[in-house]
């Protein structure tokens, strides 16, 4: 979500910078330098690193005055380098893009530390206003500072193709199968184990399904596990994080959603527009149903999944004009948010300035002079 906002922003007015929680390179490093942002690498909080990560958010500040905004996609130890960030002078966003933490003492120790946003955070924005309510409660969502911002894509990028569809088809071996999609890092919250169990049985009635998983994570050795356990090496392609998803949805017959729990989905908006036929779990909101593409399912029984999937109708439907109504489009999102970050400075207007060259660099806002 937040790369389809940066490809498409004004980067003479807005440019984005991103802190991420790791110290290895991550998809789309080279494309975020190529576009003039910068990558800062931390560590991972562990709940036992608190005084170290907030050492290291000061000095990050202290090194780096330049920064105007910070606006944060983090919400689990949020709550302690918002203030760090404020007490150097910048505002800052919280951004909702869930309805859970999941289960066990790690969800727990979140909704502890993830309490104090609302309260901490100059402005609370969310992709949904269930992920808005979820986070900072219902009196919150109703207050001046919240802002939906929904999870808009770059429609044309994924409209339907079919000469890109027989190229991808090709070029990863998917010539005469029925591909059932699915895009996802692998967490819990996307429910891979109850995506396996479904595609077992669609390949009880078809022998030409394959199963195309894009996305990396965690759990993906528990899932390539499972994966060899129901003897489906042969029918199960991992793919791994890839730039290319608006090309290998074309590929797809079906998209396969049946997540837990979800903010907004970017994927299934993506997949819509791709004209695919959408089977999504009811715990996602309804705030994604853009068209007649959607079908909704419990998650009860992978034997109704499988039959739905079997039976859906897969051809292609052009929806992208119920996208565009549906404020799905980036373009007009990313003028309402480069507003939205201007607005914050009583000092700085919308317009470029063509004296001093002025811009605001977000994830962590520099001056572009």
């Amino acid at each position: 979500m937040v790369m389809n906002l940066y490809r498409n922003i004004d980067h003479n007015k807005i440019q984005f910078d991103f802190i991420i929680h790791t110290l290895e390179k991550q998809a789309y490093y080279q494309e975020i330098i190529d576009m003039g942002g910068r990558v800062y690498h931390f560590p991972a909080f562990n709940g036992k690193n608190i005084f170290l990560l907030k050492k290291k958010w000061a000095q990050f500040f202290t090194e780096h005055m330049e920064y105007k905004i910070l606006h944060s996609h983090v919400r689990s130890y949020a709550s302690l380098y918002i203030p760090i960030a404020k007490k150097y002078g910048l505002k800052t966003i919280i951004h909702s893009h869930s309805t859970s933490n999941g289960k066990g003492a790690s969800a727990i120790i979140k909704k502890i530390l993830q309490f104090p946003l609302r309260y901490q955070a100059d402005y609370l924005m969310a992709c949904s206003n269930e992920a808005g309510q979820w986070l900072y409660g219902k009196r919150a969502c109703k207050s001046k500072n919240y802002i939906f911002l929904s999870n808009a894509i770059d429609i044309k990028k994924y409209r339907f193709s079919n000469k890109i569809s027989i190229e991808y088809r090709k070029k990863m071996n998917l010539e005469n199968k029925f591909v059932i999609g699915h895009v996802g890092r692998f967490h819990e919250a996307k429910n891979h184990g109850f995506l396996l169990d479904i595609f077992a049985l669609v390949c009880k009635k078809r022998s030409d399904a394959i199963l195309l998983l894009i996305g990396d994570g965690d759990l993906r050795e528990s899932i390539k596990d499972k994966v060899h356990s129901l003897k489906l090496d042969n029918n199960v392609i991992l793919a791994g994080s890839r730039d290319e998803v608006p090309q290998l949805l074309q590929a797809m017959d079906i998209f396969v959603f049946p997540s837990l729990w979800e903010g907004l989905p970017v994927t299934v908006v993506e997949a819509q527009a791709a004209g695919l036929p959408c089977l999504i779990s009811d715990n996602i909101t309804t705030d994604v149903d853009l068209s007649k593409l959607v079908m909704r399912l419990p998650i009860n029984d992978p034997c109704v999944w499988a039959e739905a999937v079997l039976n859906t109708n897969t051809k292609r439907l052009d929806v992208t004009s119920e996208i565009r109504r549906a404020g799905f489009d980036v373009k007009n999102s990313v003028e309402n948010l480069t507003k939205f970050y201007y607005s914050m400075f009583d000092n700085v207007k919308y317009a470029r300035n063509e004296t001093n060259n002025l811009g605001l660099n977000v994830i962590s806002g520099r001056d572009t002079k």
